[in-house]
């Protein structure tokens, strides 16, 4: 009997601090900016302010990053879908790189990318800066010939 009353304090014991944990956890995702899982259209204008491309970002909640573009299947350029990773920023925004692929000169960009939201995360918008390198090359080593720095805004797609 006294093993069974020890046993069952030991349980509310642990149920009480998952209890007050949950809280924390939830807190933690929050700050995240309440960007994880969430999906853009955006407007991809160049520096100087003409429209390039349209696309869809989605800020997955594991910190990875998907980007699909109308302009990779052509008539200018053929590339792959963007992959790579976010992080929360200083500002209360996010920074994200990506990688994709380059067809039929066989090349790699790196895509880097800050990004604001609107307070009611409605809203999106950003700068990308592109860089490519030869296929052989390390996109993450820094190096690269930057190809352009681009603008976007985008907003919320909602179920």
């Amino acid at each position: 009997m006294k093993h069974q009353r020890l046993w069952m304090k030991i349980s509310v014991v642990a149920l009480l601090a998952t209890a007050v944990s949950l809280p924390s956890l939830h807190a933690q995702n929050n700050d995240d900016q309440g960007a994880s899982g969430a999906s853009y259209l955006t407007t991809v204008k160049t520096s100087a302010g003409a429209f390039a491309s349209r696309g869809v970002i989605t800020l997955h909640a594991d910190h990875t990053m998907s980007v699909i573009d109308s302009g990779q299947g052509g008539p200018a350029f053929l590339f792959s879908s963007q992959l790579g990773s976010w992080k929360p920023a200083a500002n209360g925004g996010v920074v994200a790189r990506t990688i994709d692929f380059n067809f039929p000169n066989a090349s790699v960009a790196r895509l880097d990318y800050t990004i604001s939201f609107s307070q009611d995360l409605n809203q999106v918008m950003g700068t990308i800066t592109l860089t490519t390198f030869p296929i052989q090359g390390n996109p993450l080593d820094g190096g690269g010939t930057v190809v352009g720095t681009f603008t976007f805004t985008g907003q919320l797609i909602q179920p």
